[in-house]
């Protein structure tokens, strides 16, 4: 009792660190449902070329994950721990990445690569914080319990963080009327992209200048927080090189500890169940700005529908916080992860209604929240399985945290992208009032018929997870005794 007392985290230090989760999620989430709209209508870059800025944005994204956690299973312990410098020294060039993202440069070419360039620069940066931020879950505490809790409040914070980025770079920007045009005649064209691309190039672009300065206000603004919740993580949270260490614990080489970690079955099925549950989210993320206005017509409510999505996500995080210590981690993502697709059916299924709208958003808020928690409070019952295997192995939190990431990414990236390119195959016009039939009809089974598909899919694969509460809680007894 002692000991777990003094294992034991206030309740400063859990908020202090769940803070720290947030510049990942707000620029995330600003990134994810506004990133492609802007690409298309703002910056007016072709949908061939935002499908490839897209795509090897997350690619790379993915990519530079194992690199991160191979070098920090390389760094020594400083005074300030072993993960907290790779936070530090990222965050300024993090944020200068970001904002340059969302500024129009005033050149003729060289556009796209503009974008290509400093999307993977943000993305390399912000998985130098976001890495060791992950692993440090395993050095806050050795309680399971604290750490569970500490999980919980971080996801709290992060859900929140969703509903800042949506907030601020929704409300910001969607107070500014973004200009359409009418082109009925193109709508007849095979190659309606190239006939829009020429009437682009006569129309006045300086009716966009209100639209360029709001995404750049937004882009300060989340910049703003990004330092704010680094510095205060960096002054409240102290970690603690002995909380992952065993009695047995001996170095081994990060490749070793690579195969080991890829070897280990209950990690492959995890991240393989939760690998299409990302997918179905991120295709729903990615492409549901595009839904509402022009789909659903709702060009003017999008940014509102998203917020009360990730309202309600934030609202739940603690239901299923309780429901998961109740009824067991198994049953929570059965019930949480399922509960969508009733929602994503009947938003294209029934006509467009603005109040069926809203209380299909709240109503799939539920399962978002379900969704950002499970997969992390997960991930350290893994790890602590892995260490009963392997007890003379250690200094792998950062493999199988980043590893996790990066197979999420990478196949996001790839979703992300052909859902782009299909679009300019459907036939997308850029900064059109409206779209043909065959967008919109793609447009419907990229937030419906594939995320379906999807989850129903990771949920057959969590049949095969083998780590239930009776093994959790036996894994926990052999940790504190091998301890």
């Amino acid at each position: 009792r002692l000991q777990e007392s003094r294992e034991r985290l206030s309740v400063c230090s859990k908020l202090c660190y769940a803070v720290g989760g947030a510049p990942y999620q707000i620029t995330g989430c600003a990134l994810g449902f506004f990133l492609q709209i802007y690409l298309l209508d703002v910056a007016q870059v072709d949908a061939f070329y935002a499908s490839i800025i897209l795509f090897a944005g997350r690619v790379w994204d993915a990519i530079t994950d194992p690199m991160v956690g191979f070098f920090i299973s390389k760094t020594s312990w400083t005074r300030f721990g072993r993960l907290m410098p790779w936070i530090i020294f990222s965050t300024p060039f993090a944020v200068i990445s970001y904002f340059l993202i969302w500024f129009v440069p005033d050149i003729s070419t060289g556009q796209v690569m503009w974008y290509l360039v400093f999307y993977c620069a943000f993305q390399t940066l912000v998985t130098c914080f976001h890495v060791p931020y992950s692993a440090l879950t395993m050095f806050i505490s050795r309680e399971q319990s604290e750490r569970d809790s500490a999980t919980a409040y971080r996801m709290t914070v992060e859900v929140l963080g969703t509903v800042l980025g949506t907030a601020i770079q929704g409300q910001i920007v969607g107070k500014v009327d973004t200009p359409c045009i009418e082109s009925p005649f193109f709508f007849g064209l095979t190659n309606s992209s190239v006939a829009m691309e020429e009437l682009n190039m006569t129309h006045d672009t300086e009716l966009l200048t209100d639209t360029r300065n709001a995404y750049m206000i937004a882009a300060g603004v989340i910049g703003g927080l990004y330092i704010l919740c680094a510095l205060i993580l960096l002054l409240g949270v102290r970690e603690k090189r002995e909380s992952s260490k065993l009695q047995s614990d001996e170095p081994v080489s990060f490749f070793q500890g690579l195969k080991l970690v890829m070897n280990h079955g209950p990690y492959i099925k995890l991240i393989a169940g939760f690998l299409f549950a990302s997918l179905a989210f991120m295709l729903l993320e990615g492409n549901f700005a595009l839904f509402c206005t022009y789909t659903l017509g709702f060009r003017n409510e999008f940014q509102n529908i998203l917020l009360a999505i990730m309202l309600s996500a934030t609202l739940t995080i603690p239901f299923w916080q309780w429901f998961l210590t109740r009824f067991g981690k198994k049953t929570a993502v059965y019930v949480g992860i399922s509960s969508a697709i009733p929602f994503l059916i009947i938003v294209v299924v029934l006509d467009s209604n603005l109040f069926v709208i809203y209380v299909v958003a709240v109503a799939a808020g539920i399962s978002v929240a379900a969704a950002f928690l499970l997969p992390w409070s997960m991930l350290p019952d893994v790890i602590d399985d892995f260490k009963l295997q392997h007890p003379s192995s250690h200094s792998h939190e950062a493999i199988f945290f980043s590893f996790y990431v990066f197979f999420t990414k990478f196949t996001a990236g790839i979703s992300l992208g052909i859902s782009t390119l299909s679009l300019d195959f459907a036939g997308y016009q850029t900064r059109g009032c409206s779209q043909p039939g065959q967008v919109n009809f793609t447009l419907k089974m990229l937030v419906s018929a594939v995320p379906v598909g999807l989850i129903l899919l990771s949920l057959l694969l969590f049949k095969l997870y083998p780590i239930d509460e009776e093994k959790r809680r036996k894994n926990k007894k052999a940790l504190q005794d091998l301890r």
